[in-house]
């Protein structure tokens, strides 16, 4: 369903993404992770159209990336670091905004809204402009635009940072869902017990390569301790007046 090839992309003498490759197969929940500065944004970007590679190619449910076409985009739900919320719509308004510019009639569009409204609990909020709403209520919105259109691959940047706990049980579960009906999710986060628990593949970056890429089946000990096996963990300076008493 994601297929990469020797995906570059450099930024002037700057390579940020650095000839990467791999394959992630329909049903799958594909964890991509990396420290900040890895490649992730960027290579996320390239996969669905929003930067041109530098070199190399990825294929999305068929269609390559660099082409840049709109059959690609119909075809995919972007959860983006942005959000791309509009502050002067309401959190109904974007879904009913969604779902017609992807093709949906107006009952499935106000059918799917309800829905999604009430799965992640967001009736309350229905009719408060994105401006006014909180960063939970902003995340679980552009989620909601990603889905809305029923699309066979998801991606998602940092799906599970400012909502709650409950929530992101919610959210979990219905990537699980999703995947188990064939759908495809790639998704970045820091939190590597959310990702330890929902991902069936894990991909770590580092300096814009791939470090390791394994299964969940070949995860021999926590996700935590061979994350920080690969990455370099820097020192911590002993900073001598930090917490002592004050004078």
């Amino acid at each position: 369903m994601i297929s990469c090839r020797r995906l570059t992309r450099r930024f002037g003498s700057f390579t940020a993404v650095d000839n990467i490759s791999f394959d992630i197969p329909a049903g799958s929940i594909c964890a991509f992770m990396g420290p900040n500065g890895a490649g992730k944004s960027t290579t996320l970007n390239m996969l669905t159209g929003l930067l041109a590679p530098t070199s190399g190619d990825a294929m999305v449910v068929g269609l390559s990336v660099a082409a840049g076409s709109v059959e690609l985009k119909k075809k995919i739900g972007v959860l983006p670091a942005n959000l791309g919320l509009f502050d002067d719509l309401t959190v109904e308004e974007h879904l009913q905004l969604t779902g017609r510019v992807y093709g949906l009639d107006e009952a499935s569009t106000r059918d799917r809204s309800n829905q999604l409204l009430r799965v992640l609990d967001l009736e309350h909020g229905r009719k408060v402009f994105a401006g006014n709403c909180s960063s939970g209520m902003r995340k679980k919105t552009s989620l909601a635009m990603a889905v809305i259109h029923n699309p066979p691959v998801l991606f998602l940047d940092e799906p599970f940072e400012a909502i709650d706990p409950m929530t992101a049980r919610t959210i979990g579960g219905l990537l699980e869902r999703f995947a188990a009906k064939g759908g495809t999710v790639f998704l970045t986060s820091h939190i590597l017990s959310a990702l330890e628990r929902l991902a069936t593949r894990f991909i770590i970056v580092h300096g814009g390569k791939v470090a390791r890429d394994f299964v969940r089946g070949e995860l021999d000990r926590s996700l935590e301790e061979l994350y920080f096996e690969l990455i370099d963990v820097p020192s911590v300076e002993d900073l001598a007046w930090l917490g002592s008493a004050q004078s």
